[in-house]
């Protein structure tokens, strides 16, 4: 004990020259066996003491004034009648506990039970008086020697991490278990710092994990985070901070003030909130730290706020009256709460004799009925309250103290004695030769050590009210979570909705359940909205702002060919080859196939004249095969003639082979077609040519060359000429033929459907061999083009293969520059504008003659120039 002493002065000495003063001086002692209990403090006497620490107070006032005279004694004010239910709860456990027969039989349980009016420095004082086992009161006579009867060796307590973390520094090298019911900072779990330390409520850090789901949950991507300077918020709002990173949600904010706040603190706090777009606000404070800061939101009228609540004020009905509409549809987990039979009756229980008798029960009952006992024990009285009656009663009240439908922390206390019940009984029960200890050594229920109650305590397990309770390594319960929605109450008070539940032990993805139906948002029907930026909608990407989180970007519609199918795509996907985003750019769709189809305008137009050509020289053969007697047709070669007009005709019908679905087939039929019919052509024009020459030539004395280009020889040169181009398309095919290809290099949304032609030599030797042939025609038109006679058409060839050319050479830049379908329309434009080249220029003429002017029809008409000649 002497140690013990030694220590508690030590520590002591360590205070501010405020605590040393409530602690030390005065008549304030923690060694003295001399005096009476403090009248703040509530005891009853048993065979084990129970220490309680609880913040039956919320403020503490202290008077540094002056350092010329002795100061007063620091005051606890504001009577807390939640934290004096959490009081009783522990009595009515403990007298429960003693009238049991099963657990802890002829072993009477006492407590001692101490304020720590919410301050570190006075939950401090208090416990080193429930660990001593020593009155408070001063006396000259200062002994330490001996343990005082009262010691507790185990405390239940305090209300706040940050206070238990000071006690249990203070009481941890004597291993005295302390077990909080509402101490939740995870940084306690940590055994190497805290090895005594056990609680009946959850840490902070599956308290986190739910808010962050929660959040998750509604879509809430930007987020302010307000709380005390204190170990509780510090450690939560990190863990709140890593494990909303995790999930993609931001923190908007993280705003901490001092437990001794100044009015330029509030002011800004406040004006964080109020610049900041952040809709939604995780409140990890205490109810009575968060009343300032909802004055001053309240004084700048900023109602427009979804509080996320913590457990330390998610059930606060002191909150209500005050802040109802900033409150109203506030949402967070709850400790998990219970119905505790008999609870009711045993707070209802006190009478006005209790408050004469108590301190205690004297404030409380002066808070409730706003009234003043006179000569009651109550260190607080106010003087413009009116006096008690003497007829008031606890049962007729409708008042937090009595108000057992909420009972949360209140069951916390109720479990942390159970577990000390549970772990004595197992003491109890435990038979020496087969105990933990060394030499398999029990503990004593008569002398119950510290560390040995510990040890049992760790290892309790047992079933209370239905709920299962056990502990792991570190001290700590199974998470289990209520989430409570605040109504408002068809007479006005607070209701707590249980809209969903939280339970760590159902694995990860079925430890949050939500009943949306049943949530009341706060000014709204619908979720409210608290995002940096609104979400990217499919087809558009995410693109992230410099310098800003995550959760701040613009939204970049994706590019051409791209999609995005979900909703806050990072990337967009590139769509298959034969495939091209709709509109939205949320779906790949095939991409329309174009060709030059017979249902086209240009398709139907190229198809009309193609066949109106066709006719025409159709016609054109039938006025020939009319008047093929005549001098005009016989003059002109009229074999060839009708040859010509049948390649020329075959030549407006290969158009047709160039419209429609291109396939391999009819690719390899277009080209061919059109090279052959072309070299029919212009061979028979060539031999109308080499006639005109040679038939010159034949004119002259002497000259027999006719006998050598009769008709057969005609023929025949013309179907040699042909075969070359045969024979090159025949190369052509055998080699590397035309064939179908999908071009999408022209128009990305279309697939332009069309002919490659396979071997781009042989295409250019048929057409090169055409025009080797058009060039050999037109140089031998051009020298006949002065001969004599009319019925000399040199000029005319000469003319057409002049059109001949000029289409031609046209051709090739309009083709190569030309895309899509209208590649294909080009060319068939090319040798439909040929073709009509070559039939009006030969043709036109004579059928002018042999219709309109049959007077020159005649051969004296037709050898009329040569007569003038001669003379």
């Amino acid at each position: 004990m002497a140690h013990l002493c030694a220590y508690l002065i030590l520590v002591l000495l360590t205070l501010s020259l405020n605590e040393l003063h409530s602690i030390g001086t005065d008549q304030y002692s923690t060694c003295t066996l001399q005096g009476k209990f403090d009248t703040a403090s509530l005891f009853e006497d048993g065979d084990i003491v129970l220490g309680g620490l609880f913040p039956i107070h919320f403020r503490v006032i202290s008077d540094f004034s002056s350092f010329e005279t002795e100061p007063k004694p620091s005051t606890c004010t504001d009577f807390s009648r939640r934290a004096f239910r959490w009081v009783q709860g522990m009595i009515f456990a403990i007298k429960e506990i003693n009238k049991r027969q099963d657990l802890l039989p002829n072993i009477t349980l006492g407590y001692r039970i101490m304020d720590s009016c919410d301050h570190t420095a006075t939950a401090l004082k208090s416990t080193l008086i429930l660990v001593n086992g020593q009155d408070e009161v001063a006396s000259n006579n200062y002994s330490c020697a001996g343990v005082g009867r009262l010691a507790s060796p185990v405390i239940i307590g305090d209300a706040g991490s940050a206070r238990s973390a000071a006690v249990l520094r203070a009481i941890g090298v004597f291993r005295v278990p302390l077990v909080s019911y509402f101490s939740s900072c995870s940084c306690l779990s940590d055994k190497s710092e805290f090895p005594t330390f056990m609680r009946t409520i959850p840490s902070d850090n599956f308290q986190i994990k739910a808010i962050v789901k929660l959040v998750k949950h509604f879509k809430w991507n930007w987020v302010g985070s307000i709380g005390t300077n204190t170990d509780y918020a510090r450690f939560a709002l990190q863990l709140f901070a890593e494990e909303a990173s995790r999930l993609n949600v931001c923190l908007a904010y993280t705003k901490l003030y001092n437990r001794e706040f100044t009015e330029e603190d509030i002011l800004e706090v406040v004006d964080v909130i109020k610049r900041s777009s952040a809709k939604v606000i995780l409140g990890f404070v205490g109810e009575g730290e968060l009343i300032p800061i909802l004055n001053e939101l309240k004084r700048q009228n900023i109602t427009d706020i979804q509080w996320i609540t913590s457990e330390a004020w998610s059930t606060a009905t002191a909150l209500w009256t005050e802040y109802q509409d900033m409150l109203i549809g506030s949402i967070g987990f709850a400790i998990r709460k219970a119905e505790i039979p008999g609870l009711k009756e045993f707070l209802a229980r006190l009478r006005v004799q209790d408050a004469y008798n108590f301190p205690l029960t004297a404030e409380l009952w002066e808070e409730i009925f706003d009234c003043n006992l006179n000569g009651s024990l109550n260190i607080h009285p106010l003087s413009s309250r009116n006096p008690c009656t003497g007829f008031e009663s606890l049962e007729k009240v409708n008042d937090t103290y009595v108000d057992v439908s909420q009972l949360r922390v209140t069951y916390n206390v109720y479990k942390a004695v159970y577990l000390i019940a549970h772990a004595l009984h197992s003491i109890g029960s435990c038979v020496n030769g087969n105990g933990p200890f060394p030499n398999k050594m029990c503990g004593d229920l008569q002398n119950v050590v510290p560390w040995q109650l510990l040890h049992y305590m760790k290892g309790v397990s047992f079933t209370i009210l239905g709920e299962e309770v056990s502990f792991d390594e570190n001290g700590d319960p199974i998470a289990s979570y209520d989430l409570v929605n605040w109504h408002a109450g068809s007479d006005g008070s607070v209701q707590f909705v249980k809209v969903g539940h939280y339970d760590a032990s159902l694995g990860n993805e079925n430890e949050l359940v939500i009943d949306d139906s049943l949530i009341l948002w706060h000014g709204r029907q619908q979720v409210p909205k608290s995002v940096c930026s609104e979400s990217c909608s499919p087809g558009s990407r995410k693109a992230p702002r410099k310098g800003e989180p995550a959760c701040c970007f613009d939204c970049i519609p994706c590019a051409d060919g791209e999609i995005s199918n979900q909703t806050d795509s990072i990337n967009c996907i590139t769509c298959a080859v034969e495939d091209w985003p709709n509109e939205s750019r949320d779906r790949c769709l095939p991409k329309n196939v174009e060709f030059l189809s017979y249902l086209d305008v240009m398709g139907i137009t190229l198809t009309v004249v193609s066949i109106f050509g066709a006719c025409v020289t159709t016609a054109i053969a039938g006025v020939f095969l009319v008047f093929r007697n005549t001098p005009i047709v016989r003059a002109n070669n009229m074999e060839l003639s009708f040859l010509l007009l049948l390649f020329l005709a075959l030549c407006f019908l290969c158009a047709l082979a160039f419209i429609g679905e291109p396939t391999n087939g009819s690719c390899m039929t277009r080209h061919t077609v059109f090279g052959i019919s072309f070299a029919l052509c212009i061979s028979c024009i060539l031999g109308k040519t080499v006639v005109v020459l040679i038939a010159f030539r034949a004119t002259l004395p002497g000259s027999n060359v006719m006998k050598w280009f009769g008709p057969i020889q005609q023929r025949a040169s013309v179907f040699v000429c042909t075969a070359v181009q045969i024979v090159i398309c025949i190369i052509w095919l055998t080699t590397s033929p035309p064939y179908t290809v999908q071009n999408t290099r022209y128009q990305s949304g279309k697939i332009i459907l069309e002919c490659a032609v396979g071997s781009v030599l042989g295409f250019w030797c048929v057409l090169g061999y055409i025009g080797f042939l058009a060039c050999m025609c037109f140089v031998m038109a051009f020298l006949a083009r002065k001969l004599p006679d009319n019925f000399n058409e040199a000029k005319f060839i000469t003319f057409s293969m002049l059109i001949f050319f000029a289409v031609w050479i046209t051709f090739i830049p309009a083709y190569v520059s030309t895309p899509g379908k209208y590649t294909v329309a080009v060319e068939v434009f090319a040798i439909l504008a040929s073709a009509f080249g070559l039939l009006l220029c030969i043709f036109a003429p004579k059928c002018y003659i042999i219709l309109l002017k049959p007077e020159k029809n005649t051969k004296k008409h037709l050898m009329g120039r040569g007569n003038q000649n001669t003379k």
